[in-house]
């Protein structure tokens, strides 16, 4: 291929990965119905509201849950902290709306827990002392306990790579060990942890399961009834808008609240590798029961919970497709992935070859699809597929290309495509970065064309980026509910998509069989991924 061939296809692949995220923004101005005069006199307020309080309870739980599991871990040896390491990653095969079914499963009026007490202790009335998490408070929880591990893992890589010298300057200044950690240890790892915490914090405002399951009114859940039940999408389209600069906000802020400030560690001496400290006695067993409670709550409690209820109830686990359920997570995952994979080789190489400004500054902004949540995509898409068959299809004489994009595979591929372009393009970059650009000249120079090179070098170079990739695309794509929801075809479901429709008409039990296999599923791709994302370079 001549080099105007890849500058072209990175080009197009970039702007078609950004037409969603335009959309959002020109159907801002546009007409809406008379819906909009009464939610903006009503339930907006309480929307925002509601988005707001639910932020920032998670963005506190996930920090001090996250930070305090990737210090205990990082800098200490104690019975189980090599276990722990890995095993706290693992909330993150529990999705929020599925920890919403289980702590509602568990704590409800004659629930897993009346069972058993009333197994223990005998008949009795206990319902009136087991708390009640529901509404809000359970919206928190589930959602905190769900995410947390974006936090514990970019944060014990901080702690991870920091220098003894840190620790030993602390004691030189006669510093607590609490002291040194919130003065030295933890602002030297801020970098880190507001990335995870943006992360966090976008995953929160995005989450529609869970937030629908408590029945909460937040911005995500005004879009998606702005669209099902009032056919508006020009207003569903409006609060995406106001979605959107909400999480944009939050970056700008961080951003001008760091300034000029500095987060390396200059040091004569150099890096200077960390010493973990054995904890014994009453220390080492806080800090067991600590890392041990978060796996429990995070991971063995909605585990078990959903098993409960699949063993408690047996024919849910025959009534249901699984064979079917099984194959269309594949299909969409392998589909997917493939698309994902080489449409981002595709756009990385086209970068790398042409070193154009232009075509980079739309890469950067094609990548900011995974911000967006799935609802607000999936809602523009429709809007967009809307708008072009009205306004080119038609006036060209062709036939209706809805049913081709909407309620089909080729449409929720083509989302989820949008969605998780960033994750695939950036693991890409990444590898492309190990790279020397003086490899492509020898090539050149042997007389390889730039298809030659790409295929026979980049490629098998890239092998081991491509499938750590391939499992975190998979992994995001079976935990996926509302962009599968709204763009699924008929009667193709997934795990996720039956899981929250059993949910959704208070059949718990029901939902306990899709979500089991899905947490298994997600659970054996994070065993998989955690060699590459625990790995510790100076331990």
């Amino acid at each position: 291929m001549k080099l105007n061939t890849w500058f072209f296809l990175s080009f197009l692949i970039s702007s078609i990965v950004l037409i969603p995220i335009i959309t959002v923004f020109s159907s801002f101005f546009e007409n809406t119905s008379n819906y909009y005069e009464i939610l903006k006199n009503t339930f907006l307020i309480e929307y925002i509201v509601n988005s707001f309080i639910l932020l920032t309870s998670v963005l506190i739980f996930t920090f001090l849950i996250g930070t305090c599991a990737a210090y205990l871990v990082s800098f200490y040896k104690f019975p189980g902290s090599d276990f722990f390491k890995w095993a706290l990653i693992l909330s993150f095969a529990v999705p929020p709306y599925i920890y919403a079914y289980s702590l509602t499963a568990f704590f409800e009026n004659y629930g897993t827990a009346f069972t058993i007490l009333k197994n223990l202790f005998g008949n009795g009335d206990y319902n009136k002392n087991i708390p009640k998490f529901d509404g809000m408070f359970g919206a928190i929880l589930s959602i905190s306990f769900s995410l947390y591990a974006y936090v514990y893992i970019l944060a014990r890589a901080s702690f991870l790579y920091q220098s003894q010298n840190l620790i030993d300057l602390g004691k030189n200044l006669g510093f607590s060990k609490f002291k040194s950690f919130y003065k030295i240890i933890l602002p030297a790892a801020r970098p880190a942890i507001v990335a995870g915490l943006s992360l966090v914090a976008m995953e929160t405002l995005a989450e529609f399961g869970a937030v629908d399951f408590f029945s909460i009114n937040t911005l995500t859940t005004g879009i998606y009834n702005s669209w099902i039940y009032f056919d508006d999408l020009a207003f569903a389209n409006r609060i995406s808008f106001f979605l959107l600069m909400f999480i944009f906000s939050l970056f700008i802020l961080e951003n001008l609240s760091r300034r000029k400030a500095k987060y390396h560690f200059n040091s004569k001496g150099g890096f200077k590798q960390k010493e973990k400290r054995k904890l014994f006695g009453f220390e080492a067993f806080l800090a067991f029961i600590f890392c041990f409670l978060i796996f429990f709550i995070s991971f063995l409690f909605p585990l078990t919970q959903m098993m409960y209820w699949t063993i408690k109830f047996p024919e849910n686990l025959f009534d249901l497709q699984i064979s079917n359920l099984v194959l269309n997570t594949l299909y969409l995952v392998i589909l997917s992935s493939l698309i994902l994979i080489i449409f981002s080789l595709i756009s990385n190489y086209g970068n790398r070859v042409s070193k154009n400004k232009t075509l980079n500054f739309l890469s950067t902004l094609s990548i900011s699809g995974y911000a967006i949540p799935g609802v607000i995509l999936a809602i523009a898409f429709i809007t967009f597929i809307a708008w072009f068959d009205n306004s080119i299809i038609k006036l060209l004489g062709f036939a209706s290309i809805k049913k081709i994009f909407i309620g089909s595979i080729f449409g929720l591929v083509l989302v989820y495509f949008v969605r998780f372009y960033s994750l695939a393009f950036n693991g890409i970059k990444s590898g492309y970065e190990k790279m020397n650009i003086s490899v492509d000249e020898s090539a050149y120079l042997l007389g390889y064309s730039k298809r030659k090179t790409f295929m026979n070098i980049h490629i098998p170079f890239l092998r081991n980026s491509l499938l750590f990739i391939i499992i975190l695309i998979s992994l995001e794509i079976i935990r996926e509910l509302p962009i599968t929801l709204i763009l699924r075809p008929f009667n193709f479901e997934t795990f996720a998509t039956t899981a929250y429709i059993s949910a959704s008409e208070d059949l718990l039990e029901a939902a306990a069989v899709p979500s089991l296999f899905l947490i298994l599923i997600a659970s054996l791709f994070i065993m998989i991924t955690s060699k590459y994302i625990l790995r510790e370079k100076y331990e």
